[in-house]
Parts: structure tokens; C-alpha cells; sequence
């Protein structure tokens, strides 16, 4: 996980998993819409998975 991802994930998380697939993306979308927190935790939780 480079530095540049985890800001993007603060700033924007939709757009930090952008390359992680279609779920990921929509799943931080709904998330940060209901509140930022959400969206950013779930943006460092799916960057941080050692699988992708």
C-alpha cells in the first residue's frame, strides 16, 4: 500500500480502490455517501488485504 493510495482513500476513497473491481468500488461509494469515516475505513481495509 504506497503512501499515494492512502491519501487518495482520505481524500476520495471510491477513487483509491478504483482498480480493485466493480464490488469494491461500489461497496466504498454507498459507504462514504452515508458518511465519510465509513468510506475511508472501508477504502484502508480493501488496500490493505495482502490476497489483491
Amino acid at each position: 500500500m504506497s503512501i499515494f493510495r492512502v491519501i487518495l482513500s482520505i481524500i476520495c476513497p471510491p477513487l483509491a480502490v478504483i482498480d480493485k473491481g466493480c464490488g469494491s468500488i461500489i461497496i466504498v461509494f454507498l459507504l462514504w455517501l452515508c458518511g465519510w469515516v465509513p468510506g475511508v475505513i472501508a477504502a484502508l481495509v480493501i488496500l490493505n488485504n495482502p490476497k489483491n
